[in-house]
C-alpha cells in the first residue's frame, strides 16, 4: 500500500487545485440560489454523478483515443501543463470565468444546471479532463495505478459535492475575500504542476527517437 501513496496524494491535489470547490462554491449558489434547499441538493448530486462518469469514461478510454489519433502522451502533457497553467493564472488573478458569456446566459434560461454549466465545464472541464489523463497513464507504472487515480478522484468528488451542499454557510463563513485568498494559493500550487507537466513532457519528448516523439510510432496503451 505505500507503494501507491505517491500516486494517490498526486492524483489528489492535482485534481483538487483543478477542481477547486472552494471556488466553485459562489459560481454554484449564483446558480441555484432562486431554488429550495431539496432542489439545490438534488442538483448538486446530478452535476457530481454526471461530473463523476465523465471523468470514469475519460480515465479509461482516454489513452486509447490518444493512441488512434497518432498523440504521444509527452505531446499531450506539454498541452495539458500549458492548458493548466492558463487556468492557473486566472485562479491567481481571480477571473473565475470557466464558462463563456453565451454559455452562461444559456445556462440562466435553463431549468436544469446539473449538467450543464455544473458538471460541464465547472467540474469536469478541460483542465480536470487533461489531468485525469495524464494521470491515468502515469499510472501504468504502479500495481492497480488506474484504482488508485480514480479513488483519488471519487474522493475529490466527495469533497466537491459537501462543498456544494454547504456553500451557502461557506460562504458566509469565509466571504468573497476568505473564497479569494483559498482560489489564489491554489493557484500558484497549480500552475507549479503545470510548469512541471511541460518540462516532465518536454525531456521525455527529447530522449524519444524521432517517430515516437512524434507519435508515429507510440506503443499501444495498456488494457
Amino acid at each position: 500500500m505505500p507503494v501507491v501513496l505517491p500516486l494517490f496524494a498526486k492524483a489528489f491535489l492535482t485534481l483538487f487545485v483543478v477542481i477547486d470547490p472552494v471556488g466553485l462554491a459562489p459560481l454554484y449558489l449564483a446558480l441555484v440560489s432562486d431554488r429550495s434547499e431539496t432542489e439545490q441538493s438534488q442538483i448538486a448530486t446530478r452535476a457530481v454523478a454526471v461530473s463523476a462518469g465523465i471523468l470514469l469514461a475519460f480515465g479509461l478510454t482516454g489513452a486509447y483515443v490518444l493512441h488512434n489519433l497518432g498523440i504521444s502522451l509527452q505531446a499531450f502533457q506539454i498541452a495539458a501543463g500549458f492548458l493548466l497553467f492558463k487556468i492557473a493564472l486566472d485562479m491567481i488573478f481571480v477571473h473565475q470565468e470557466r464558462e463563456t458569456e453565451a454559455e452562461l446566459e444559456e445556462a440562466g434560461t435553463k431549468q436544469d444546471v446539473s449538467v450543464f454549466p455544473l458538471a460541464i465545464p465547472l467540474i469536469a472541464g478541460p483542465g480536470s479532463l487533461a489531468s485525469i489523463l495524464v494521470l491515468s497513464r502515469e499510472s501504468t507504472n504502479y500495481y492497480l495505478g488506474l484504482s488508485v487515480v480514480l479513488a483519488a478522484a471519487a474522493v475529490v468528488l466527495l469533497l466537491c459535492y459537501l462543498f456544494l451542499l454547504l456553500s451557502r454557510p461557506l460562504a458566509k463563513v469565509l466571504g468573497q475575500i476568505g473564497i479569494n485568498v483559498v482560489t489564489r494559493v491554489l493557484g500558484v500550487l497549480l500552475a507549479a504542476l503545470a510548469v512541471q507537466y511541460m518540462l516532465d513532457g518536454l525531456l521525455t519528448l527529447l530522449q524519444l527517437p524521432p517517430a515516437q516523439a512524434f507519435g508515429l510510432d507510440s506503443p499501444a496503451p495498456d488494457s
